[in-house]
């Protein structure tokens, strides 16, 4: 005999949401369910309503950078180079999500924004977009190179362009600036100074006139040296170079 107020398990209660274990007296909850995916003492890994996992998660802040992009774009802002990367990652992703093969994944990404659309030098730090849809037929990778040139040549004064200097910085240099003088070598292996270094700091064993060194470097380009060979003794021109020890002059 069952006490009163008790009851025996229910088996297949249908709409009634199931069976009540035994031992629970009527009109008690039942106990909760454990999380999917957890153990005694650990967090969840997803939340069980929405069940992201991490490319889903990926996927809305995707979305939720290309939305900010479309408002400022909306507003007449020029994008920026995260917000351009984002508009056609967005835009690709909505292309495979609405079932396009390869090929009309590339054009949605292509399309997504336009060159006048963006400041000046984004087109220059967007060397290549890769992004990986799922289609159809799988997972693709997805390659787009210079999304916003089309393969044109890229402007002379953009970000990383390199900027050649119309004089030759010889020419430009007062006889102040420049002068020659003899070096001895008094040690007994071989010493280098390379070209940056202030001369009058280099090895004790070169013998010259440091005071008249004080503030030049050698005239060399740069990662280049002067190398003695033991007791040899070379004439080397030196530059005045510029900052407080230089202390250089116009």
């Amino acid at each position: 005999m069952y006490p009163v107020g008790w009851h025996l398990p229910v088996i297949g209660a249908g709409a009634a949401g199931g069976s009540r274990p035994c031992g629970l007296p009527l009109g008690s909850p039942a106990r909760p369910r454990r999380r999917s995916g957890t153990s005694r003492g650990q967090a969840p890994r997803y939340h069980v309503p929405v069940r992201l996992t991490p490319w889903e998660e990926e996927r809305l802040l995707i979305f939720g950078a290309a939305e900010l992009a479309r408002r400022h774009r909306a507003s007449g802002l020029l994008l920026n180079q995260p917000e351009t990367v984002a508009l056609v990652c967005d835009a690709m992703h909505e292309a495979a999500r609405s079932g396009a093969g390869y090929d009309a994944v590339v054009a949605a990404g292509l399309a997504a924004v336009a060159p006048s659309e963006v400041m000046p030098g984004v087109r220059e730090l967007i060397d290549d977009i890769r992004l990986e849809v799922l289609l159809d037929d799988g997972t693709r990778l997805v390659v787009l190179v210079d999304p916003l040139g089309a393969g044109e040549e890229l402007g002379s004064d953009g970000p990383g362009a390199v900027l050649a200097h119309d004089t030759d910085p010889n020419q430009a240099r007062s006889p102040a600036h420049v002068q020659e003088i003899t070096v001895r070598s008094e040690s007994r292996r071989v010493i280098r100074v390379s070209s940056h270094y202030p001369f009058d700091r280099v090895n004790r064993r070169l013998v010259f006139d440091r005071e008249a060194a004080r503030g030049f470097r050698l005239d060399l380009p740069a990662g280049d040296s002067e190398r003695w060979s033991p007791g040899e003794i070379r004439t080397v021109r030196l530059v005045r170079y510029g900052g407080r020890s230089g202390e250089m002059t116009k």
